[in-house]
This record gives structure tokens, sequence and C-alpha cells, in this order.
């Protein structure tokens, strides 16, 4: 069966085209690859170009010559060649031996066929060449999945995910990126194989997992695929029809999340914290004789639950220190009032208070009509916090208009009456009962320091 082959307008940046005119110059096929031309048939811009060609490694090296070649995966039929300064992986056709590991194939074999390079790819909306002319070809029907918007394996999804179990997040994860539906023999080969996720690498998953929930249909493959992200993370598992009982709320814990998720702004940290905000509720649910539903202390027993399942996944250590502080601190009330935008400020600094109020505002959306007067008081606390920053407000110790130097010089000791004294000014100004100024401070200090020594 002949290839469909399909003429595209697109400029292909200078280095890449210049690259595949090289090889072909020297007698190769040589072919844009993969993502960036699933991307480019979908009107994005690819983030990276792979180029595939029916030269060998030794081939690659002896056009673009060892100063610009690089084998970074030779084993494989990788070598990185740097165009015009832009480092492009080029690897060759080649037929992949049998995987034993759920990842890679014990052996390569190079081959001269585009097709056969291709049978080996994960998607068929993945299995696209793209040559230097504008043409698109395509062996497995894959410009008809893109534009019916379906993802299917190349051949037999049991052997494409047996031969790498990363295929079934990668599925999920394209799924959530860009609103395909998952052909039904896929599918259900998906679940079939959900285990398999087991012998991947923590590192792996999460890499994967981090991106789909940044993507803009994470909500529906969450909630379709519950049973498959179960196995990666089962303390989820409570979570899905726990109903809540409350007239604040309207779903049950699972649905509620998911429902903040779809307005929460798609950064890894915000998706994460909110995906893990309520985890811990299952666990604290209590009765009260009104018949509503409470959850005691459930920040703190999600928050420790977050930190938990990020420490699994060896999640770095900024990105999980800061989703278990926001996940512990999202019933910690914004309230629009001077003080408060102080306290949090002084509490959190800027950063994390305003990454606090999206956390907050998706929470709150989340919620029935009951809580939608809170949204408005939001709004407010973010006014008085940006005129705070504007204004410069002190909030920690560094914006102090003394420092502990200015109280040893007026005969206090250093040590740890002088924190105390620190404290008890920067507490002050936040209070708004004294003027952080440099006059007002020392009275202040010298009349605290008459007190306690």
């Amino acid at each position: 069966m002949d290839p469909e082959a399909r003429k595209v307008t697109y400029t292909l940046p200078l280095p890449v085209s210049r690259l595949l005119s090289r090889l072909r110059e020297s007698g190769f096929e040589a072919y844009v690859i993969g993502g960036a031309v699933r991307d480019i048939l979908l009107g994005k811009n690819p983030g990276d170009y792979d180029v595939a060609t029916s030269a060998e490694p030794s081939e690659v090296i002896s056009v673009f010559g060892e100063k610009y070649s690089h084998p970074t995966g030779i084993s494989h039929g990788t070598v990185t060649v740097v165009s015009d300064g832009m480092p492009i992986e080029v690897t060759t056709f080649r037929v992949d031996g049998d995987y034993t590991d759920s990842r890679h194939p014990e052996e390569v074999r190079f081959t001269r066929s585009l097709k056969e390079d291709v049978r080996r790819r994960d998607f068929t909306v993945n299995a696209l060449a793209l040559s230097e002319d504008g043409t698109v070809i395509d062996h497995f029907g894959g410009i008809k999945d893109l534009k019916d918007r379906i993802l299917r394996t190349v051949g037999d999804p049991k052997a494409r995910f047996e031969e790498d179990a990363l295929r079934i997040l990668r599925a999920l994860r394209f799924s959530a990126e860009y609103g395909f539906s998952i052909e039904k023999e896929t599918s259900n080969e998906i679940f079939r194989q959900k285990d398999s996720l087991l012998h991947l690498s923590a590192e792996r998953i999460w890499k994967e997992f981090s991106r789909l929930i940044c993507g803009p249909f994470c909500a529906p493959i969450l909630r379709k695929y519950f049973d498959v992200f179960t196995v990666i993370i089962p303390e989820i598992e409570p979570m899905r029809g726990f109903e809540q009982n409350n007239p604040h709320h309207v779903f049950d814990v699972w649905e509620h999340t998911l429902a903040a998720l779809t307005v929460i702004p798609p950064t890894p940290i915000l998706r994460t914290a909110i995906l893990f905000h309520d985890i811990g509720k299952p666990s604290c649910y209590e009765l009260g004789e009104d018949g509503v539903g409470h959850f005691r202390g459930h920040p703190k027993v999600s928050a420790a639950m977050t930190e938990t399942i990020l420490q699994r996944f060896k999640v770095d250590t900024d990105t999980k220190e800061t989703a278990v502080l926001l996940v512990k601190a999202h019933d910690v009330p914004l309230e629009p009032n001077l003080k408060s935008v102080r306290r949090r400020l002084a509490q959190y600094g800027e950063e994390k208070v305003r990454l606090l109020l999206e956390v907050k505002r998706a929470d709150i959306s989340a919620h029935s009509m009951k809580s939608a007067y809170r949204l408005p008081e939001l709004d407010r606390f973010e006014k008085m916090l940006d005129q705070a920053i504007r204004d410069q407000l002190c909030f920690s110790y560094a914006s102090m208009a003394i420092d502990g130097k200015d109280l040893i010089e007026m005969g206090i000791p250093a040590g740890t009456r002088l924190g105390s004294i620190k404290k008890q000014l920067l507490n002050e100004i936040i209070d708004g009962v004294l003027p952080n100024e440099r006059s007002a401070l020392l009275r202040r200090a010298q009349v605290i320091w008459e007190n306690i020594r």
C-alpha cells in the first residue's frame, strides 16, 4: 500500500532545512519526523525537530564532520548534529528487536526504509515524516487520525504497550494536551496493561503525569481513566464517589477536584497542588448531628499525603515544598484588609501568596454557589496586595528601617533577646500599630528592652 502524501506550507528553521539538504545532496533520504510534524499539521510551532535518515551513523558523521557531529546515542543510531549552532538529533532508519525491560529494544537493526522505521513508532500521529520540500509522508493513516482527532497505536496496541509501558501515559497525556479521543482497541489495551506502569521508574512516570495534568483536556482523561491512575497514585482511590454532604459542595471529592483543575492556571506547581489539595478529606470525614459533613484538619493531612506522593516520584525540592505548602494553606483565610495582606506576605512571601490566591480561587470556584461570595473577597485582597507591593510596605526583616546592628549599637546584646525584639517590632509593623520609621522603631525597641532586661 502506497503511503499518503500531503503538501504543507511551512518554513522549516534554516538550520533544519540545511541539514536535510546536506543529507539529500549526499545521496540519503532525510525527514523531519514524529512530534514536530504532528505539531506543524496542528498549526503549532514545534519545540524541537528530530530528523530520521537512511544514512547510518558513520555516514552522518562523514557528511557533517566530527567537529559538528556528536554520537549521543550511537547504539540506537542517533548522532546529534550541530547545524548553524542548532543541535539536532539525527537518527538512522531502524528496526527494533524485542523489548525485555518495557523500555529499550534488545537490539536495533539499521534499514534504508522509512516505512520500516515509522512502523516501530508509538502512535499514527507520531509516525509522520516531513521532507525538505514540504511533503508529509504517511504510511499508517496519521493524517486522517489527526484530522479526526483520534489517537491510535501504529499496529497492534498490545505489542506497542508491551514494548514500552510509558506509552500508556503518553497516550493519556496526548489526549489531555490535544483533546484526542483514544481509539477503542488502544483504549481497551490501556486498561488491560495498566499494571505494567508499576515497572516504570518514578521519574519517567512523573515527567509524563505532570505534563498530563497541565493539559486543557486533563479532567475528562483523569475521569475516564481513573482506574489507570490509581495504579500509580493509589491514594486518590477513596476520593471518587466520596460525597461531602455539605451545603458548600455540590460534587463528591474527586469531581470537585476535577472541576478545580479546569479553572486553575496550567502550571505544574498549581496543578499538582489543586489535584492533591483535598486528598486527605475521606480520612478526615465526620458527619455532624445536623447531618452536615465536616473535614476538620484535612489541609494538614492532605499536605502530608502530598509530600509522601511527591517524594515517591522524586519530584524536585522546590516543586514539592511549594505544592505541599499550598495544599496545607489552601483553607487559610485571605481577608481583604491591610493587616491580613501584610501577615500573609510575612508568612509566605509575595510569590507564594499569589500562588495561594490561584489555589483558593480554583477551590472556591468548584464549590456550590453558597461560597461564591468569597471570590470578590479574593479580588479585593489581590488589589490590596498589589498596592502593598507598589508602596513597598514592610512585611519582612529585610524591609525594616532598622536591623540587628542598629539594636546592638543601642546596647542590646546579640542573641535570642535581640531576635525576640526584632520579631515584636515586625509584628507591630504588620499589625499597623507601629510605623516602619527608623526613629519610631528605635524608640519602641528601647521600651521593649527596658521591660525585659
